[in-house]
């Protein structure tokens, strides 16, 4: 995957704990959830779905938000996965 042109408006460090509280402001005018752990991708139609679903997802085994983060219009994706982020950015 290559960098493209990829800008950074706001950056925070996966070292800060944050926790379901951020998760649902991060969610906050989003319509779409990507939510990726391991090999296992799941989307999320935030207009129809759980919103306690939605953020359980993003979040890991410490109740954190997990990284990487990334909000790109209306689209949120937690976790990585080269292919959604190839889609997402390409």
């Amino acid at each position: 995957m290559g960098a493209g042109d990829v800008r950074i408006a706001e950056q925070v460090s996966a070292a800060k704990k944050l926790g379901a509280d951020a998760a649902r402001e991060l969610l906050t005018g989003a319509t779409k959830l990507i939510a990726a752990k391991g090999k296992k991708v799941v989307e999320f139609d935030l207009k129809t779905a759980d919103p306690d679903e939605a953020v359980a997802a993003m979040l890991g085994p410490t109740g954190n938000l997990r990284a990487p983060t990334l909000k790109r219009g209306k689209t949120v994706v937690v976790g990585f996965d080269e292919a959604t982020y190839d889609a997402l950015l390409g």
